[in-house]
């Protein structure tokens, strides 16, 4: 190891490349600080790299060989339609690699410097940054933390690299598996499912827990799976996964305490994120760490101390993208002296399956034990014209309401163009919208975004492609 001779001097440190930590160091310098991002892989992180993007890259491939029988119909011609992975994990290669050129274009626009290696706290106001053999020191002003979060597994599977297998490494197979046993209780579980169901796999879901869904939207994802013919195995805990000449097998002990075997040709497990701390160094700084290992930090993304922040799945939280690049343009603002408040409250969640779920706000339940007067309306997408001449006629939207104010508590929805359509709930949710503020705009005819409309519409009994609401009998 060579130790740099001179500490430099630096404004603005960013430790991580990830979604979080590349908003954070674009924002930052657009607000006129001098900024160093550090990044001891790829820029883009986990998401762009090995997550977020390498898995909807096989989701929207999916979703359009879905479309090919439908296609027929319409009067398309061409010949036997087949998955061939290989060519798929070219083109995911692909894009990744653009995606990423990217990011370090706009890094070099907005005159961001970026260093390679893994950076370490010295102290409140020193970063070591170690690259292979060498070893520079760095004084900054202020720094973002942005290191992300590792996944973990249980230590009962035993995995290898071709048929025992974690969420990331499904994505690299280039062979459709020939029986797939799925173990999570998240998007990716239910992303991946879904996938390879569509791509021929005889798949076995197995939910170490209920998901935290809507009721509405959890019978409705156990409709689709069973109608997918997807076998689900709920309340079970796994005991073991291995792989004995050339099967695995994967070992779970039921609510009853039963334990079962299950055999397939591959496996593979969701795992749980946890913080990426261990190798920052901050046993060595003042800074307040929640009991689950989060650093602790006000609605500004401040740390407990002042001139540290910290960012993405590193604090308390959902582990997703969408909630770092908040955090990261918020911090970049805040530093600033921009008003400026991080507000979880709303968070869209998306699952990339088919069809797509997407929700925010409170659920039916929730509303209610929070002691609103709630009123719900569900809109079938199959009452939808676009949805008709598409064939995407699985779904709904539900939408949870306070009856004594009318303002939206809650978005539930299924089906095609959710994700897309998720936002305007979003919108509405964030600005304390009444039904008559969905209402009131118009919506393009024929499209996806008319059941938003008349499921608000229904709250009040009024859509013309609903059945009218059952009328309270007189007292």
């Amino acid at each position: 190891m060579v130790v740099g001779e001179i500490t430099e001097e630096k404004d603005v440190i960013v430790i991580g490349g990830g979604p979080g930590g590349y908003h954070a160091a674009i924002r930052a310098a657009g607000l006129g600080r001098q900024v160093t991002l550090i990044e001891r892989e790829d820029l883009g992180g986990t998401c762009l790299n090995k997550g977020c993007i390498p898995s909807k890259v096989f989701t929207h491939f999916a979703q359009e060989f879905k479309k090919t029988k439908h296609l027929k119909e319409m009067g398309m011609e061409f010949g036997e339609v087949e998955a061939n992975l290989a060519t798929l994990q070219h083109y995911k290669n692909k894009k990744i690699a653009q995606l990423r050129t990217g990011v370090e274009s706009l890094c070099k626009a907005n005159k961001v410097e970026i260093i390679k290696g893994s950076a370490s706290f010295l102290s409140e106001s020193r970063i070591g940054v170690e690259n292979g053999h060498e070893f520079n020191l760095l004084n900054f002003k202020e720094a973002i933390v942005a290191t992300g979060g590792d996944f973990h597994y249980p230590d009962e599977i035993i995995f290898n690299a071709e048929t025992v297998l974690k969420e990331r490494q499904i994505f690299e197979l280039e062979e459709i598996p020939r029986e797939l046993i799925i173990y999570g209780a998240d998007y990716i579980s239910l992303e991946i499912a879904s996938v390879f169901c569509i791509l021929g796999s005889r798949v076995t879901l197995i939910l170490r827990e209920e998901l935290a869904l809507d009721t509405t939207l959890s019978k409705e994802l156990s409709r689709q799976l069973k109608k997918q013919k997807i076998s689900v195995i709920k309340h079970c805990v796994l005991r073991k996964a291995s792989e004995r000449d050339g099967h695995v097998f994967a070992e779970i002990e039921k609510e009853d305490g039963e334990t079962v075997s299950i055999e397939g040709s591959h496996f593979v497990v969701s795992g749980q994120v946890k913080p990426n701390l261990s190798d920052l160094g901050l046993d060595r700084l003042r800074m307040e760490i929640t009991d689950e290992g989060y650093i602790q930090t006000d609605r500004e993304g401040r740390t407990s101390i002042p001139h540290i922040w910290a960012i993405g799945d590193v604090t308390e939280g959902p582990s997703l993208a969408v909630k770092a690049i908040n955090q990261g343009k918020a911090v970049a603002e805040a530093m600033a002296g921009l008003p400026v408040e991080v507000d979880l409250r709303f968070v869209p969640s998306v699952v990339q399956m088919s069809p797509p779920i997407a929700y925010a706000g409170l659920t039916e339940e929730e509303a209610r034990s929070e002691g609103y007067s709630v009123t719900v309306s569900e809109n079938p997408v199959r009452g939808n014209g676009y949805a008709q001449l598409t064939e995407e006629k699985d779904g709904f939207v539900k939408v949870v309401s306070d009856s004594e104010t009318d303002m939206i508590l809650g978005v539930h929805m299924m089906g095609m163009g959710a994700v897309e359509l998720i936002t305007a709930g979003v919108m509405g949710l964030e600005m304390a919208a009444r039904d008559e503020d969905f209402r009131f705009p118009l919506y393009p005819h024929p499209s996806m975004s008319e059941t938003m409309l008349e499921a608000v519409e229904g709250l009040k009994g009024d859509a013309v492609h609903m059945p009218p609401r059952k009328k309270e009998p007189a007292r």
